[in-house]
């Protein structure tokens, strides 16, 4: 039988019972629990847990302002205050849809309203027998709209692996249950081959990662460590880069998933400019929907040479 791409389906050993993991189980348990009920409720319940977080005294909040009050400056500082309390409301969402994206049944899923746009960028790069590269930032809804977007679209995604080997256990393979595939952030190789395949990759390069392969360049004017792997994948693939949006509407309208028009002369002959580009795209998925960005990342850690810290 041929083996599918990426990271194996993982095995449960004896280690996962060490008694040091019972509290992650414990923990696994509940996310299923709150996985069963209606989307309704779980909205309901991801506002209450945000208006706790929101005033819950946090290390993260002073992060969160730090990020807008860099990246807004536009803003005075009640609004940048108030999109700072927005954001920490929208963690409590963010933390009932890790649980209905991971542990929600199919049918709980398939009731979710979704409204798709611009399927046709996918469907016109797969006629030409291209991969296709999802770019995107990381919302909170993030985990939710990868399971929404493959009742739809037969994606893979990179991923990191988690310190905790009962999430890490459980995540991945929640994950595979409805990904084509998952890849390690190191497994270049892998990646690239599914993408000469035809394949469809989920990918976020959004974060600061420490990476040799960073350049710094502008995110909302700040210059940023960018991992610069869209335009090399790109390169070594033949793939075509489509940004790929995703927002939470208001109550229990859903969520909306749009794929943008590809990203036309990406890759070129310079991978920062091309970086650049990308971190662009991202900044405009930002600006429609800033309280659903992930702010609480320290987005800004890794410093140019000569730089002050900004944490």
């Amino acid at each position: 039988m041929r083996r599918m791409p990426g990271t194996p389906r993982p095995t449960f050993t004896r280690s996962l019972l060490a008694p040091s993991l019972w509290p992650a189980w414990i923990g696994v348990g509940i996310m299923k629990l709150i996985a069963m009920l209606p989307f309704g409720v779980l909205m309901g319940m991801g506002r209450m847990l945000g208006a706790i977080i929101e005033r819950f005294p946090s290390p993260r909040r002073k992060v969160a302002a730090t990020n807008i009050a860099l990246c807004f400056p536009e803003l005075d500082s009640k609004a940048q205050a108030a999109l700072v309390d927005a954001h920490l409301r929208d963690i409590g969402m963010m933390l009932i849809e890790f649980a209905l994206g991971w542990m929600g049944s199919e049918r709980a899923i398939e009731k979710i309203p979704v409204m798709f746009e611009g399927l046709e960028h996918l469907e016109a790069a797969h006629a030409q027998g291209r991969g296709v590269l999802l770019v995107g930032g990381h919302f909170s809804h993030l985990e939710l709209c990868a399971r929404l977007v493959s009742q739809r679209i037969r994606i893979a995604g990179m991923y990191r692996r988690m310190d905790n080997p009962a999430f890490e256990w459980t995540v991945l393979r929640a994950r595979l249950g409805y990904a084509r595939a998952m890849f390690d952030k190191d497994d270049i190789r892998g990646t690239v081959k599914y993408l000469r395949s035809g394949g469809t990759l989920w990918y976020a390069p959004d974060q600061d990662m420490r990476s040799k392969d960073n350049a710094f360049v502008p995110f909302f004017g700040v210059k940023a460590a960018t991992i610069t792997a869209t335009h090399h994948f790109a390169r070594m693939s033949n793939a075509v880069v489509i940004p790929f949006f995703h927002r939470r509407l208001p109550g229990s309208q859903g969520y909306v998933l749009r794929l943008g028009a590809p990203l036309e002369g990406l890759p070129s002959a310079d991978a920062e400019a091309d970086t650049e580009r990308v971190n662009r795209c991202i900044e405009e998925m930002v600006r429609e929907a800033p309280e659903q960005y992930l702010w609480v990342h320290k987005r800004f850690k890794t410093r140019p040479e000569g730089y002050p810290p900004i944490y």
